[in-house]
């Protein structure tokens, strides 16, 4: 895994024998079939490759396609520069904007370990799943 800034982006990249399992643990596939996690952009997004090997973001929260957007990234992992602040954590909200989180900093914005940036995506996810009328079990 590789963390640092590219640009204005802080990205996560992770190595190519990273790339199952973190899509595993974030089940891509329950939400973007044809898709594998590449890794975070900004904290936010997802990157992502379509079967193409388009590389594309989305919104960790809520992972809908509709959400999908191209990102402009070489096909072989660009040289980030190291940021020790950030190295290890993930930024969080704790009430994610698409619920009407505040985006600020402040009292909404946590730091989560990778293990805990995955329960929370999946927690989360499956919370607008069900919110969703769309997707909404029947009751």
């Amino acid at each position: 895994m590789q963390e640092g800034w590219f640009k204005d982006d802080y990205l996560i990249l992770f190595g190519e024998s990273e790339i199952e399992a973190a899509s595993q643990r974030y089940r891509l596939s329950d939400y973007l079939p044809e898709h594998r996690l590449w890794g975070l952009v900004g904290w936010d997004d997802f990157l992502v490759r379509d079967a193409a090997g388009q590389s594309l973001r989305i919104p960790t929260v809520p992972l809908v396609a509709r959400y999908l957007e191209p990102y402009e990234l070489a096909e072989n992992a660009p040289t980030l520069e190291p940021d020790a602040r950030f190295t290890g954590q993930i930024k969080w909200y704790v009430k994610p904007i698409v619920f009407g989180g505040d985006p600020r900093v402040g009292s909404n914005l946590i730091w989560v370990s990778h293990a805990q940036h995955a329960q929370l995506v999946l927690y989360w996810n499956q919370f607008y799943r069900w919110m969703t009328p769309a997707t909404k079990p029947p009751m």
